[in-house]
């Protein structure tokens, strides 16, 4: 065999991880020498390690005591492989061990990898790293030297028996602790850097409020440090009074350490308690618990306080923040919440005057680094758990088949296998029923386990106490089996382990339990996740919420699961065992989710989550992480209220839609989302108050929303307003909303102030628009992306481009052909695979040559000699630029199919005649997760 070489860089699918296991697999024998080797990298290899040894694969292991960074816990799981041999370099001070190799040896080949990485979960996943493979015949010169020199070190190393092990752990116990450094670092403000999520947050604070808004919303999940984010804001405004409310005294205490830590002494600014128990009237920012407050409120002044934050704000809606909130007149209100839930009369983005400055949910906080990364390991539970009759809601059902003692021993079984990180286990294990959860505790405790069980029937004491002793090193409790209480708002950062017990039924839940053990903590630096995956028919579910993917179709979540969550972010890991990952597949491909039957399940159990309250209005979908898109529902119905009014079966909204010009308005609102730009939504909202808007007051109202604005996009925005590039046919379907006089003024028309005239009628429009508004800044933040106005990697149809073009003709006609134009903007939308041949792997006129080059065939009846021929060919010198819009199939599940944008490419080379094939160099490489979602067929 030719040597070969390449080299591996992590990049979503492609990474260094993938790379051993692979090799791993198919090898006959393995060397790896490294310096280092952490448990959360050890339990990544894991499985490729059982499998090795099921099949007779010999391994030796070389790490090394170099900077004591070799994790004792990691050295003793290895030691458990009967298949390994295993060996330490003591190093000392003047020699020091920094070795990556990696050998493995096959029947005429040995293949070796050299780098950076070592065997920590960082430098398998997300680290910057380099490591350089390399393939070459077994008596090739390169490879006798690797081999010579690792034999060196192998014979210069010693044997870990348990006493060198034993030894090594004592020494690394008896350490000098580091706290004394780390207080160091934490004593002074300015040691203190915010991360991204804060830095972004004040940021659109700063702009929400030079635009005269008054009150702004941070959704966040607990622990990604919004209070931290608070204190940067205060520290940069120094308002003279502040007033910090919850409505729990535990977060009032760290709140008020937190601001103590980030105010500057030379600002000047006491802090001070308003409590029951303690009132310190005079102090310039005062926490105070809501239970307080609402008693004493108007001892103080309206306008006392210049800022006032309301922390886990989606409480503030209740009648007892409403007063103390209503009193105060302060020159700006911040909510901090994680769950932005509704109240009967009032959401918490109402309360907040819809500004949201940003929302990180938990794909983003994994990206951002603001929570740690978890392990999932999926696994097919014991053949005597049958779940495939059953109605997976018949708890009771459920629990019987679950309360079986051979799943014990399997549980724990697997929790020895894959362990946990940090000295003690501290797990939490989420089950069908309280039943189930009196079983668990039970069968653990007859087995050695320390565990307890909670539920809602247990009163707030005895869950903080037990809740303090799962946090305590002293105690000896280990586990906490639990049914729903733990699913959101409670704060366990300790937490290593969670055990998934239950069937999945709900995305939702799943991200709020998994959410639980995902929270900083010091003596953790990943959260182990078991999930034990049984045979019922929703098991697919599992996928949809690990995916985490705003939009996902059929093929995306199949490649998602074939791929192992290549999508997912940092150093998560996702792994599912073969037989899960054929169910999971098979239901998947079975499954329609744009089916009328499959809407109506996901409605539902979004209903039944909010303990039977319907969804009346878009904006409750941003309430959870992992909701479903309401988008999917409205493209059943063409507006969601009708959807909603046929599954409630609620004649009150039927005789609302009867309301002509009403239902137009709304169909018309609702067929533009989820919007890609922000300009018209913002108009409209404003029309809502006012009967005229100017061009310039529409430029201010749009900033408060983005960065910057170009005056030709908001005159667009009036012109479609006024339906200038409608076609007689629409014109006719939609509803007027305003007027435009050709010059500078917008004016709302008699028809759309009438509908707002009616409260019920007027709520749903501006659920409409906020939803809209919501879901662009989430999607798209605050910068603004130029004209035409598109986002990398985001989804459009063909007439998004006119608009986002500022197309000046009908935009009807902007559809219908691969090559679209307006000027110099060339839009070429491609099908990956075409019609005829959607049972191959990848259409071979139209595809991707590689991340960074795409092959593209102009229509058949372009020549090279034509004007548009010679502008393809030649772009750059004809100033054109070409933008390519990519989807792979036409249609999944008889549902047309959105374009991805993946940027502009330039013309490096061009053949061929009527059509003309042209090679394009793409401006931006395509991320290595969404190459793969284009290119693999499952």
């Amino acid at each position: 065999m030719n040597e070969d070489q390449k080299l591996i860089v992590n990049s979503g699918h492609a990474n260094m991880l993938n790379e051993l296991i692979d090799s791993m697999k198919t090898c006959n024998s393995f060397y790896f020498s490294v310096a280092f080797v952490n448990f959360s990298g050890l339990q990544l290899l894991l499985d490729p390690l059982k499998e090795a040894q099921d099949r007779g694969i010999k391994g030796r292991i070389l790490t090394s005591t170099y900077l004591n960074f070799t994790d004792p816990k990691a050295l003793q799981k290895m030691k458990e492989f009967d298949h390994l041999d295993l060996k330490v370099f003591v190093t000392d001070k003047e020699v020091g061990f920094h070795t990556k190799v990696y050998i493995f040896e096959y029947d005429d080949y040995d293949k070796v990898i050299i780098g950076s990485s070592n065997l920590t979960q960082s430098a398998l996943k997300s680290n910057i790293e380099w490591n350089v493979e390399i393939i070459s015949k077994q008596d090739g010169a390169f490879i006798e030297n690797v081999r010579r020199e690792f034999d060196r070190l192998w014979n210069d190393s010693f044997v870990a028996d348990q006493k060198l092990l034993d030894d090594y752990a004592a020494y690394i116990r008896d350490l000098p602790t580091i706290d004394a450094k780390k207080s160091l670092i934490f004593e002074k403000p300015d040691y203190i850097t915010q991360n991204r999520m804060q830095q972004r947050a004040v940021e659109n604070l700063e702009r929400i409020r030079s635009h005269g808004e008054q009150r702004a919303l941070v959704i966040a999940a607990t622990g990604t440090g919004k209070t931290y984010m608070s204190a940067f804001h205060v520290r940069d405004i120094e308002p003279k009074k502040l007033l910090f409310l919850v409505h729990r005294g535990e977060i009032l205490r760290k709140a008020l350490a937190s601001f103590e830590l980030l105010i500057p002494a030379q600002l000047g600014k006491t802090c001070g308690y308003y409590t029951g128990e303690k009132k310190d009237r005079e102090a310039d920012y005062l926490f105070a618990t809501i239970q307080t407050m609402q008693r004493h409120y108007q001892d103080f002044e309206p306008d006392e306080f210049d800022y006032i934050i309301v922390d886990e704000a989606h409480h503030a809606t209740a009648p007892s923040y409403q007063r103390v909130i209503d009193y105060f007149n302060p020159n700006f209100m911040l909510g901090m919440t994680a769950t932005p839930e509704r109240s009967d009369h009032l959401s918490v983005f109402e309360l907040f005057d819809h500004n949201v400055a940003v929302e990180v949910r938990l794909h983003e906080a994994l990206d951002d680094e603001l929570v740690i990364p978890f392990h999932y390991f999926g696994i097919t539970d014991i053949d005597e758990v049958d779940l495939s009759d059953i109605d997976i809601d018949n708890l009771s059902e459920v629990t019987k088949r679950l309360q079986v003692h051979q799943r014990v021993d399997f549980i724990i079984e697997n929790m020895q296998f894959y362990g946990y990180d940090g000295d003690t286990r501290k797990c939490l294990g989420f089950c069908a029923s309280i039943e189930h959860a009196k079983y668990m505790t039970e069968a653990f405790n007859q087995r050695g386990i320390p565990s307890v069980h909670l539920s809602g029937h247990d009163d707030d004491r005895m869950r903080e106490a037990t809740m303090n002793r799962l946090e305590s090193d002293e105690d000896e409790l280990e586990v906490i089996f639990t049914v729903d209480i733990f699913n959101e708002g409670v704060d366990l950062p300790s937490v290593n382990s969670v055990l998934m017990l239950r069937p999945t039924n709900s995305p939702i839940i799943f991200i709020q339990q998994l959410g639980r053990g995902l929270r900083k903590h010091p003596d953790k630096s990943f959260l182990t996740v078991l999930d034990f995956i049984g045979n019922h028919n929703r098991t697919f579910l599992i996928a949809i919420a690990l995916n985490g993917s705003r939009f996902y179709d059929k093929d995306s979540l199949k490649v998602a699961v074939s791929t192992d969550f290549a999508n997912i972010p940092g150093a998560t890991h996702i792994q599912m065992d073969e037989i899960s990952k054929e169910r999971i597949l098979a239901q998947i491909d079975q499954e329609n989710f744009n089916s009328m039957q499959y809407l109506k399940d996901e409605y539902n159990e979004f209903k039944q989550l909010r303990n039977g309250k319907p969804p009346y209005f878009l904006v409750d979908y941003f309430t959870y992480d992992g909701s479903p898109d309401p988008v999917k529902f409205i493209a059943k119905k063409q507006h969601y209220l009708d959807f909603v009014a046929s599954l409630e079966r609620d004649n009150q909204l039927k005789a609302m839609m009867q309301d002509v010009h009403f239902d137009k308005a709304l169909k018309n609102l609702s067929k533009k989302l989820p919007i890609k730009r922000i300009h018209d939504f913002v108009i409209i909202r404003y029309l809502l108050d006012h009967d005229q808007i100017t061009l310039q007051t529409a430029k201010t109202e749009i900033l408060k929303h983005v960065q910057s604005v170009d005056e030709d996009t908001v005159l667009h925005a009036f012109e479609m307003l006024n339906q200038d590039y409608l076609d007689h046919i629409k014109k006719t379907h939609e509803l007027k909303l305003a007027e435009f006089d050709g010059e500078a003024t917008l004016t709302r028309t008699e028809a759309f102030a009438a509908i707002l005239e009616d409260e019920s009628s007027r709520r749903y429009i501006e659920d409409a628009l906020h939803y809209g508004l919501l879901r662009y800044e989430r999607e798209f933040h605050d910068a603004n992306y130029g004209v035409p106005h598109f986002k990398l990697y985001e989804q459009y149809q063909m007439v998004d481009a006119a608009q986002l073009s500022n197309y000046r003709k009908t935009h009807s006609a902007f559809r219908g052909s691969g090559l679209l134009k307006n000027g110099k903007e060339f839009f070429l939308f491609i099908d990956l695979h075409k019609e005829a041949d959607i049972d191959e792997r990848i259409n071979y006129q139209d595809k991707f040559i590689d991340r960074k080059t795409f092959q593209w065939q102009s229509q058949n009846s372009t020549r090279q000699q034509s004007e548009v021929g010679q502008q393809i060919m030649y772009n750059r010198q004809h100033g054109v630029r070409l933008h390519l819009f990519v989807r792979k199939y036409r249609e999944i599940d008889s549902k047309r199919e959105p374009y991805i944008y993946i940027g502009i490419g330039d013309t490096i080379e061009a053949y061929g005649e009527q059509p003309i094939t042209a090679m394009l160099n793409l401006t931006h490489e395509v991320p290595q997760s969404l190459y793969v979602e284009f290119t693999e067929k499952v």
